[in-house]
């Protein structure tokens, strides 16, 4: 019977990438593992097919010779050209089946207990931006699952020890021949810990963990930002059997200030000041993050925008030392409503501004009429 093109058998095309060739023999491999069809001869010979085909179209020069010879490149004789020859079948289909074993199919490599890890939790936390700015402890209070107290996370009944697997031994994984290979996976009975629990612990039913509610003290350092994520290890759910607890991570969500608009490390704010204080010059008091205040001199003639910083007065290095920096933007605010005596006034400002003639304004209206005028 003539051999299936092997991109046939595995139902991918010649520009398949790498890894797209693997999943597709793996799901295949799944389907139709000696395991899961036990005396089944044709899913064997199928499982068989798409190992043969998967060895050779899983390396760069077998495929390159297979793409040009077809599978004449692997009958005898054929070894010259880099194919099959007489190539030992158990060697080659171990060294497919340990990389699969070694990303997670069947577990094979894994430890005995990490199928037994408890889960990772995630806990939302809001705080305010001076709290960020001085770090804080806080209490929170969230549902897990802790070890049984009962039988210390055994899961076993009290006065009765845990068994070995009577399908393992206790080894946490189990063997099959298939022919002219051997085939290594996780025991279906235990998932790979090794053990057997014959007496259940009554309080827990023999997962070795019972749900509360848990109540924990927090540090949160200053200087955190919006959407940092903060991992505790070992706070999260405990394992079942004795496996290890999983991690606790909180997610950091820093409220909007009023006054303060945040980048980084370093702290933004607009103030307005008149249009005299703006001319003429002022010094102004400002609000900094830490409650305090700062005091800063607004030169004579400030344009709307003009910038100030204040340097070390941002929020604090989450890692490291010393703080970003402040700046305040000026805005010049025009009064909406005037006074007759401000009124007067302006009227007066205005002439002696034309009389003046600014040259910025000038030069502007200067431009203006050689463009209207092109």
């Amino acid at each position: 019977m003539a051999k299936r093109d092997y991109y046939d058998v595995l139902g991918v095309d010649k520009g398949s990438s790498a890894d797209q060739i693997k999943s597709a023999y793996r799901k295949l491999a799944v389907k139709y593992h000696p395991d899961k069809n036990k005396g089944d001869k044709a899913a064997e010979e199928k499982f068989k097919e798409a190992s043969e085909a998967y060895h050779v179209l899983s390396n760069t020069e077998r495929k390159q010779n297979y793409d040009n010879f077809g599978h004449a490149a692997f009958d005898n004789g054929g070894a010259s050209r880099g194919g099959f020859g007489n190539f030992d079948f158990s060697s080659h289909f171990s060294d497919i089946f340990e990389d699969f074993f070694s990303d997670g199919f069947g577990g094979g490599r894994r430890s005995r207990r990490s199928n037994n890890r408890g889960s990772d939790l995630r806990y939302d936390l809001s705080i305010t931006l001076e709290e960020a700015y001085t770090g804080k402890k806080q209490d929170i209070k969230f549902s897990t699952s802790e070890k049984c107290e009962t039988c210390k996370g055994s899961g076993s009944k009290p006065g009765h020890n845990v068994g070995s697997c009577s399908m393992c031994g206790g080894h946490g994984q189990v063997r099959s021949n298939q022919g002219f290979f051997t085939v290594q996976q996780t025991c279906p009975q235990c998932s790979g810990s090794g053990e057997e629990i014959t007496n259940p612990c009554s309080s827990c039913s023999g997962q070795g963990k019972k749900q509360t509610s848990k109540r924990l003290s927090v540090t949160i350092p200053k200087g955190v930002d919006d959407g940092t994520r903060i991992r505790l290890t070992g706070k999260g759910e405990a394992g079942s059997r004795g496996g290890s607890n999983g991690d606790l991570y909180l997610f950091i969500n820093v409220y909007s200030h009023e006054l303060f608009k945040r980048s980084d490390e370093n702290l933004f704010f607009e103030c307005p000041i008149s249009i005299a204080d703006a001319a003429l010059g002022t010094s102004i008091e400002i609000p900094t993050i830490d409650g305090g205040k700062a005091k800063i001199k607004i030169p004579a003639g400030t344009q709307s925008g003009k910038q100030f910083r204040l340097k070390a007065k941002g929020m604090p290095y989450m890692r490291g030392s010393g703080n970003g920096d402040l700046y305040i933007q000026v805005s010049t605010e025009v009064p909406v409503s005037l006074n007759r005596e401000q009124k007067e006034l302006l009227e007066k400002f205005r002439k002696i501004e034309n009389e003046k003639s600014n040259p910025s304004i000038k030069k502007f209206f200067q431009k203006a009429k050689s463009f209207w005028k092109s």
